[in-house]
């Protein structure tokens, strides 16, 4: 066997996460249910309230001024953002009561909370060339993808920017110590055709989804879907319709549209759960530069959607990353986490990888990028390495001589490891050779962490004849490695 460690340079840069990095996120004290289903303010709000309109003018000024001082440093208007929440908040609040602007903005600071979004760990990450970089030798820009972890296990979307020399040595950009959250754009229009499809593929019976979905237009927006749902409620619609009516309205917010303000740094931006399906976190997003056709191109994202209790895949698409596009994979074939889009289509299908049976890598193709109906198994665990798993890590990469698909396996103690794959460029289903050894396992400083003896990435890229590999160590940090691609080839042994 070639032993290909050896020939890995591990780089002296740590990716660690910072818990002074904070996003703002809504706060309310708990809201009593009414069997009815309508909701009123607890007695909490309500006392909040009244303790603050009991305060006299003078006192909301020098108590807004000390939460100004204390917080505006850390947030881009902060003002506004207090006044945002009032607006939220309003309708908690008697409706014959005037309050006055202060009032409101101290109000607003109230009900929203700091967030450290990656204090417990930054890791899984996933490298593009930036948009515009050079794709040749030399000095390349490029866009780092991180999983962020904070409180409560909660996951979420984070960037870094930075620069790669010829010889592969990686430089980081300063980030910014304010962090962004997007706003989100307005609803686009729903497919009723597709949106059907959707609901059936979550095993609603087709007669449910024609009743529960009975009235929309060819072309509806989430307010004809919203409009619709409370018809049903107020009529005598059955649990099945019902149930059904509920789970288009979780389909439909699980497909949305975000952007950030144009003069945001890339670094200040935190893609954080928004939709009811992604509530518990947004996992492992593999991005991926895609080229059509015709040469223009665009960044996708394959990422798992988590609230909980369910996965769901998810795709996001940008040509930017200032705007982010959010859609909801669809089709038997999509099931589980993992799911890898290769760059381009392939004979004029698009392709994907992933891990259907939790066990081994699967392959699919596929006329719609959204739509995914087979898959067949592609790589089966071979090494006792990698004998309790294998999955892939990230998108497959193009090399004159094939897909070079970088893998992570699962073995004895539960211990991860990195290897690799090559692919053939016009049959993708058929392997050519892959590592018998792992091309990187933890170190002995790489074991400790959140989750020990792992390492782990979400996606690599050549540069000039170099492999960059960006991974995460024990689910708690990011490193960077290079290996020549020559030498990561010559080292795969044929199938």
């Amino acid at each position: 066997m070639n032993n290909i460690d050896p020939l890995v340079r591990r780089q002296n840069l740590t990716i660690t996460p910072d818990p002074r990095r904070v996003l703002l996120r809504p706060f309310t004290p708990s809201l009593v249910i009414k069997p009815d289903a309508s909701s009123e303010p607890s007695p909490r709000i309500l006392s909040l309230f009244a303790r603050v309109m009991m305060l006299s003018d003078e006192e909301i000024r020098r108590k807004l001024d000390e939460v100004l001082s204390e917080f505006q440093e850390r947030h881009d208007d902060i003002r506004e953002i207090f006044s945002s929440r009032f607006a939220q908040i309003r309708p908690l609040l008697p409706a014959d009561r005037s309050i006055d602007k202060n009032r409101q903005l101290l109000l607003g600071s109230y009900f929203i909370n700091e967030y450290s979004f990656e204090s417990t760990a930054l890791f899984n990450p996933s490298i593009v060339p930036a948009p515009g970089a050079p794709a040749g030798d030399g000095t390349c820009r490029f866009i780092l993808s991180l999983r962020a972890i904070g409180e409560g296990h909660i996951s979420s979307i984070t960037f870094r920017t930075g620069t790669i020399e010829a010889d592969g040595t990686v430089h980081l950009d300063p980030i910014s110590r304010v962090v962004h959250s997007p706003q989100p754009l307005p609803a686009a229009q729903y497919n009723l055709a597709i949106f059907r499809r959707k609901l059936r593929e979550l095993g609603v019976a087709p007669d449910t989804v024609r009743i529960a979905t009975d009235g929309l237009p060819e072309f509806f927006v989430m307010e004809d879907l919203i409009n619709r749902v409370k018809r049903l409620r107020s009529g005598d619609a059955s649990y099945e319709v019902l149930r059904a009516g509920d789970l288009a309205l979780i389909t439909a917010r699980a497909n949305y549209t975000v952007r950030f303000d144009d003069n945001t740094d890339i670094s200040s931006r935190v893609l954080f759960p928004y939709a009811p399906a992604e509530s518990n976190g947004i996992e492992d997003a593999r991005f991926v530069r895609f080229t059509e056709d015709d040469g223009t191109t665009c960044y996708y994202a394959t990422y798992t959607a988590y609230d909980g209790s369910v996965v769901l895949p998810q795709m996001l698409e940008t040509h930017d990353f200032l705007e982010f596009s959010i859609r909801t994979l669809n089709g038997p074939a999509i099931r589980n986490k993992g799911l890898a889009l290769f760059p381009r289509r392939i004979n004029g299908q698009y392709a994907m990888l992933g891990r259907q049976d939790s066990e081994n890598i699967h392959i699919m193709f596929s006329d719609h990028l959204h739509f995914w109906y087979e898959s067949e198994i592609l790589l089966r665990p071979s090494e006792p390495w990698e004998f309790v798993q294998l999955g892939n890590c990230g998108s497959p990469i193009e090399t004159p001589e094939g897909w070079l698909v970088l893998t992570h396996g699962v073995g004895p103690m539960r211990k991860y490891s990195i290897g690799a794959a090559l692919l053939d460029l016009d049959n993708p289903r058929r392997v050519i050779k892959r590592l018998r050894d792992p091309l990187l396992r933890p170190s002995p400083e790489e074991r400790e962490g959140y989750v020990p003896n792992v390492v782990y990435s979400c996606g690599g890229m050549i540069h000039g004849d170099l492999l960059i590999l960006p991974y995460a160590v024990s689910d708690s940090a990011s490193r960077f490695a290079t290996v020549r691609v020559r030498d990561l080839l010559d080292a795969m042994q044929p199938v």
